[in-house]
């Protein structure tokens, strides 16, 4: 039986252990929290992050689970259009929002017989070799395998022994999330199509969860502003956040005094630089991959980082169901990262292009951003042409 551990139990985790186990893979997660939670937010899956998770588990009901978006435009704080509300082109899926709760409930669903979750185990020591399978332990328990999967984060262990010269460092901006549910703004729904809002420095997006989201529905909004995480507790936070996005369109403050401080989730937004040289590393009879933030973390101006974490396991889906320990497991390996890296590349680089938009200050900063966002967002924000969102799993 060929056998793979999973570090991290987060969204990446969770898919690539499912995959692994229907394709007859021996799967343990290692999960270093006491249980495996959702956190208390949503997402927003574009048509390459909705392809890719369908593949995955073509069984897994996941239409019932998102709220197609309309497109909101985008709008200066005044609510002045910058980018007017456009109708869809072509006939591919519209990006859909997706509350954590649902999503991680579907992806446990999906994992089957074969995966076994060990909770409160944190991985403290990897080891790979030329000459022997990849082990992992927690100072007590070392448990080898033919694959390992490091899905543990941005703060990953897994690659910072394969490959430590990538750097989890400040991307120069902080942030904010919180889902606001149904009850609290019921004059919203049905009837708001969401968008994003840009100031100097400043960005709001709000993004509605439909009525079925777990169970309450809502609205999932996130707020970015530049500089360094605040070390305030979340209150205060909060009563800034108010402050600072005083006179702006409704329903921004509207949605801001329906927060309360419990649903807030702030964020130092951090990425990787520079990537890890490789994101598939062969030991042994088999080898270890890097997938989701592990592998490329990025700040989240173009949504797409859980898109591309669950097109790292549809891809490692693919190249291990037929890979067995030995000289094709290891070609599998190395093909994963082929496959990868040239991808998250090309993401990251439009990802960095749209930061200087989003981040745009000053007079002269801020013409200049306005009069490119017709030109970039048709491209970039992932309409149905844009090479970012029309990835389709391999075969």
């Amino acid at each position: 039986m060929r056998t793979a551990v999973v570090v991290g139990a987060g969204m990446s985790g969770l898919a690539a252990a499912g995959a692994l186990s229907r394709s007859g893979w021996q799967v343990v997660v290692l999960e270093r929290a006491e249980r495996v939670v959702a956190p208390p937010t949503a997402v927003v899956l574009w048509p390459n992050g909705q392809r890719a998770l369908t593949s995955l588990d073509p069984d897994g009901g996941w239409s019932a689970i998102w709220s197609p978006l309309p497109d909101g435009g985008v709008r200066r704080p005044d609510g002045q259009w910058l980018v007017a509300p456009r109708t869809r082109a072509g006939t591919g899926p519209a990006p859909a929002a997706v509350h954590l709760e649902d999503l991680y409930d579907g992806l446990i669903a999906g994992l089957g017989d074969g995966v076994e979750i060990r909770t409160g185990f944190e991985v403290t020591t990897v080891v790979t070799g030329r000459g022997m399978r990849p082990v992992v332990g927690d100072g007590r328990t070392v448990i080898e395998a033919d694959l390992i999967v490091g899905a543990d984060g941005i703060d990953s262990r897994v690659r910072a022994v394969v490959a430590p010269e990538a750097v989890a460092l400040g991307a120069g901006l902080a942030a904010w999330q919180a889902v606001i549910p149904g009850f609290r703004t019921p004059e919203l729904d049905g009837t708001f199509a969401g968008g994003e809002t840009l100031g100097a420095g400043y960005r709001f997006v709000a993004v509605p969860l439909g009525t079925r989201a777990a169970g309450v529905g809502g609205v999932y909004w996130v707020a970015t502003a530049a500089g360094a995480p605040r070390p305030e507790p979340a209150a205060t936070q909060l009563a800034l956040l108010r402050r600072w996005f005083a006179g702006w369109h409704e329903p921004i403050g509207e949605l801001l005094a329906a927060t309360r401080p419990e649903d807030l989730i702030p964020q130092g937004v951090r990425e990787l630089r520079p990537l890890p040289r490789d994101y598939g590393f062969r030991s042994g009879s088999g080898g270890v991959v890097l997938i989701g933030d592990a592998a490329h973390a990025m700040p989240h101006h173009l949504g797409q980082g859980a898109c591309l974490a669950f097109e790292d396991a549809a891809t490692l889906r693919t190249l291990m169901v037929d890979a067995e320990p030995g000289e094709g497991l290891c070609a599998a390996v190395e093909s994963y990262s082929r496959l990868r890296r040239p991808r998250t590349t090309t993401v990251i680089r439009q990802n960095r292009r749209m930061s200087a938009v989003v981040q745009a200050r000053g007079r002269l900063a801020l013409r200049a951003r306005d009069a490119a966002l017709n030109h970039m967002r048709p491209r970039i924000l992932g309409r149905t042409l844009d090479p970012v969102a029309d990835w389709t799993p391999p075969d």
